[in-house]
């Protein structure tokens, strides 16, 4: 039986909850953007208005200002993203249980088994966007097609408040003639790639040969042929499913340079707190760390070490990710954002061989210190109790952008 996919994507979203909180606004060019004194002048959303005049999402506020002089720069207000993405999600879970989050405000859907409860998959799409449109006060773009890319690739190709098929009869016409770039996991470097090849379209991925792809492109190459050709048979992730934990980590652009390694080591041990009590809450426990740093120059560097005894104790790992930074950063320039995280993560109660230079009771004493800190924090809130070294400003930015969903991963 052919799938049913949708792809539901909210238009400029952080704009349009703004606009929609504030009507004031509508019909301006507006720019949901950081803070440029945090150091976060970045456009993370614009108005429709503001993108005739040229903003695009990741400029700076100043480009963004010089292009469209009246443009109104909002806050953004990452509490209410949210509660809309969430309220949306409400709306999905009346038509399937099959919804996999790409992002805060995008959402694939299988509707394969809901057409004789609601109708064919633009049927549904299309009560879909109605429904956000008036009980939301927002608009989406909905894809219909019969695989995850080709949904998504539906998604973008008319905007805003508008449904937009692809069956496996026309997939041709429709879709190989539009730029590869346009095909999701075809990004820039991928694209330059792809245009030294003398591949342009999608279609021209699709004619190429596979060993040629995979020369150029190693196993990516072939996954793009697969996808440019229909191919792609992805599921969507049950909504209730849970895809195994690999790792735990947390990470913020601070809000001016760190310049010292006691500067690092507090925002190390602030992040690590988050991850020690989330290690808790799945009980699992990290047999290794990974730091990124991100320098004032905007280089990324990444290292990872293992831990001696594996461990759920905050100052544990961010004294192993502390160890890791002093002995691979050279401070010629400053940092702006760092990120620790645990890997190699293993259950709770899987046994482990100490060695003969491990101090075993000092290690639980750790553990109960580490538990009781938890448990009051669980009843009276996270700054209830925390280290006396994380009083005071951490540079560290308080509103709320570690809230944002991610991308789950494609499957």
């Amino acid at each position: 039986m052919p799938r049913v996919i949708l792809h539901s994507d909210m238009n400029s979203f952080y704009a349009s909850v703004e606009i929609m909180l504030n009507p004031s606004l509508r019909g301006k060019p507006v720019a949901v953007c950081g803070n440029t004194e945090e150091r976060h002048g970045i456009v993370l959303a614009k108005s429709d208005p503001a993108k005739k005049c040229g903003v695009k999402t990741g400029m700076a506020a100043w480009e963004a200002e010089r292009l469209c002089p009246d443009i109104i720069f909002v806050p953004p207000q990452y509490d209410m993203y949210l509660k809309y993405s969430k309220l949306a999600h409400r709306i999905y879970e009346d038509y399937t249980d099959r919804i996999e989050p790409y992002g805060m405000d995008e959402c694939w859907l299988d509707v394969t088994g809901s057409d004789k409860l609601f109708g064919s998959g633009t049927e549904i799409a299309q009560m879909i966007r109605k429904r956000i449109k008036k009980e939301l006060k927002l608009t989406v773009s909905v894809g219909v097609s019969f695989n995850k890319i080709f949904a998504k690739l539906a998604s973008d190709m008319e905007k805003p408040d508008a449904v937009t098929e692809i069956g496996a009869d026309n997939f041709r016409e429709k879709v190989w003639r539009l730029p590869a770039r346009d095909l999701l996991f075809v990004g820039r470097a991928t694209d330059e790639k792809l245009r030294r090849l003398g591949i342009h379209t999608i279609g021209d991925i699709a004619a190429t040969d596979e060993n040629v792809l995979k020369r150029f492109l190693g196993v990516n190459g072939v996954y793009l042929k697969k996808y440019a050709m229909g191919l792609d048979d992805s599921p969507v992730t049950d909504m209730y499913s849970h895809a195994p934990i690999k790792s735990v980590g947390h990470g913020i652009t601070c809000v001016s340079d760190l310049n010292d390694n006691y500067e690092v080591w507090r925002v190390m041990l602030e992040l690590s707190q988050d991850i020690g009590r989330r290690l808790r809450s799945y009980e699992l426990k990290a047999g290794g760390v990974q730091i990124s740093v991100r320098s004032n120059d905007l280089h990324f560097r990444q290292f990872q070490g293992m831990l001696d005894v594996c461990t759920q104790s905050p100052s544990v790992i961010a004294r192993k990710g502390m160890e890791l930074f002093t002995r691979n950063y050279d401070w010629n320039i400053p940092v702006r954002a760092i990120s620790i995280r645990a890997v190699r993560l293993f259950d709770k109660a899987c046994p482990e061989q100490l060695n003969i230079f491990c101090d075993g009771s000092r290690l639980e004493k750790i553990d109960n210190l580490d538990a009781c800190v938890e448990k009051i924090r669980a009843r009276y809130g996270k700054g209830a109790i925390r280290n006396a070294v994380l009083m005071g400003d951490l540079k560290m930015p308080d509103d709320g952008r570690e809230k944002v969903i991610m991308p789950s991963n494609f499957q």
